[in-house]
């Protein structure tokens, strides 16, 4: 009777520690699939930020392009928020939104070449954070 309380307990046991592992990698891989969802939106964001750049030294040629740029950086900024419960991340995320608010109201007062720089600085700080 106790070898069969015995081999019962280690049962159970096994069973709660395949549970417990198996739970911990599916957690595990739900974290690593937020942060490489991050590391791709943010490269995305990075790329954004090349074209906004580009934008903003064409803004003569083409004023709309400047604008476009700023709504794609907006779009994956959205994409990262909804992913992420992240508190750096979301902070990345909040800084970089602050540096586009600004882009665009330096663009509605008139200026023609706004100082992207901060743009550029928070986007740095969110691909940081965004690695793994």
């Amino acid at each position: 009777m106790a070898a069969s309380r015995r081999r019962r307990r280690t049962t159970i046991a096994a069973a709660v520690a395949a549970v417990a592992l198996t739970t911990g990698l599916a957690t595990g891989c739900d974290a690593v699939n937020t942060a490489l969802d991050c590391v791709q939106t943010a490269d995305a964001i990075a790329d954004s930020v090349t074209d906004l750049q580009q934008a903003v030294e064409n803004a003569s040629n083409d004023p709309t392009q400047l604008e476009e740029s700023l709504d794609s950086i907006d779009k994956n900024l959205g994409e990262i928020n909804d992913k992420t419960d992240n508190a750096d991340v979301s902070k990345a995320v909040d800084d970089l939104q602050t540096a586009i608010t600004n882009v665009r109201d330096s663009v509605k007062n008139g200026d023609e070449t706004p100082d992207i720089s901060p743009v550029t600085d928070a986007a740095g700080e969110l691909t940081k954070v965004c690695t793994p």
